[in-house]
């Protein structure tokens, strides 16, 4: 039984797929720089296309103390995503065996997976009420400077998605690069918000030592300086860059994964509450893996505190679809007249399944319905 549940999990550990390949970027360079955004984007899709969809559910009341081969992987990749930043600071600044090109390329490909197996797993990490899984998400985030996320996503964004009080909810139409920089200016205000409001309800100060903002402050601190220890103004700047290609990565994955789509005002300020129908989800068995079930999204929002190997995915009649996986699908969204072409027809196809009373869709669009009730 014990050999059965390691095997099953197995392929959710294809995240440590990147380290050999960034480890042959680095040290040779030229077109092996090319072997980690195909293996994210190229291998993942084709997998994809080979295995299929997985309409599977698993048991939810299976206990955790069956799930520990599915969730070390997301306890051992902070030391793993460390080593990978950090050791390539160390060679890129004390080696001339890289040229300039060639040293943005690795430092990239390290964004890549910071941003897309980093942060995934910092997500599943800060719904946890484990004190270890907590703080490994505060220092994955902490490690591509991104740590107020952890504030908006439970505080605001679970809360409030499909409104507009959610800043990641991307709008109908909204392209990506203009909803990137909107939400890149709007989340930090957006999280400090929803934290000093919290403080306030326990009659703290915003300068409390509770909040968490000091913490994420210090720990990002922290790894620019071991950035600036290692490589000088040299790796502060490397480091930069691959937070930056991390935090991309992340916000395409927002912009994807909610796209057009709104809860219904009910009046007054009131919302319907969070189901299935309000997040994209995908069944694409391969990036499931390489993702850990993020494509479940609907479950995940519809029972947030879920571990990834127990959610669910929905048919269509409970979920809107996307035709393909995350790694193909937040390529396109980086190119927004191709995605509006492809997207657009399904948000209306949404809409007139599960809203066929809906005539008017023009507040919806433009993010103008009321501030939801109890917002802050």
């Amino acid at each position: 039984m014990h050999s059965t549940r390691l095997i099953s999990a197995l392929p959710f550990w294809l995240s440590l797929g990147f380290a050999p390949l960034i480890a042959a970027g680095a040290a040779w360079g030229g077109w092996w720089l090319l072997l980690i955004p195909l293996y994210a984007f190229g291998l993942i899709t084709i997998l994809d296309f080979i295995t299929g969809l997985n309409s599977a559910n698993p048991q939810i009341d299976t206990p955790v103390s069956e799930l520990f081969w599915y969730r070390l992987i997301t306890l051992v990749w902070f030391p793993v995503q460390m080593a990978l930043i950090f050791g390539a600071l160390y060679w890129v600044t004390h080696t001339d065996h890289l040229r300039g090109f060639e040293v943005l390329a690795l430092f990239y490909s390290i964004g890549i997976a910071s941003g897309a197996v980093g942060i995934v797993y910092a997500h599943e990490l800060m719904h946890q009420k484990s004190q270890l899984e907590r703080w490994l998400a505060d220092l994955l985030l902490a490690s591509v400077l991104y740590s107020h996320f952890r504030s908006e996503h439970l505080r605001v964004h679970h809360l409030w998605v499909g409104t507009p009080r959610d800043p990641v909810t991307a709008r109908y139409n909204e392209g990506f690069w203009r909803f990137f920089t909107r939400v890149l200016l709007a989340c930090p205000r957006s999280a400090w918000r929803a934290e000093v409001a919290l403080l306030a309800r326990g009659g703290r100060s915003k300068w409390s030592a509770s909040n968490p903002f000091w913490r994420y402050a210090t720990l990002q601190v922290l790894f620019l300086a071991l950035a600036w220890g290692i490589g000088g103004g040299i790796g502060v700047l490397l480091f930069l860059f691959q937070a930056f290609v991390a935090v991309l990565h992340l916000e395409l994955t927002n912009y994807v994964e909610h796209y057009g789509l709104t809860r219904l005002h009910l009046g007054d300020g009131r919302y319907e509450h969070v189901l299935p129908r309000h997040s994209w989800n995908a069944a694409h068995r391969a990036s499931n893996w390489l993702l850990i079930n993020l494509q479940r999204h609907s479950d995940h929002h519809y029972k947030p505190d879920r571990r990834f190997p127990l959610l669910q995915t929905y048919d269509a009649g409970e979920a809107p679809q996307l035709p393909l996986g995350y790694p193909t699908m937040v390529v396109l969204a980086a190119f927004p007249p191709v995605w509006r072409r492809l997207m657009n027809p399904r948000v209306r196809e949404w809409r007139r399944r599960f809203y066929p009373q809906v005539t008017d869709w023009s507040a919806y669009k433009s993010g103008s319905t009321p501030m939801p009730k109890g917002a802050r």
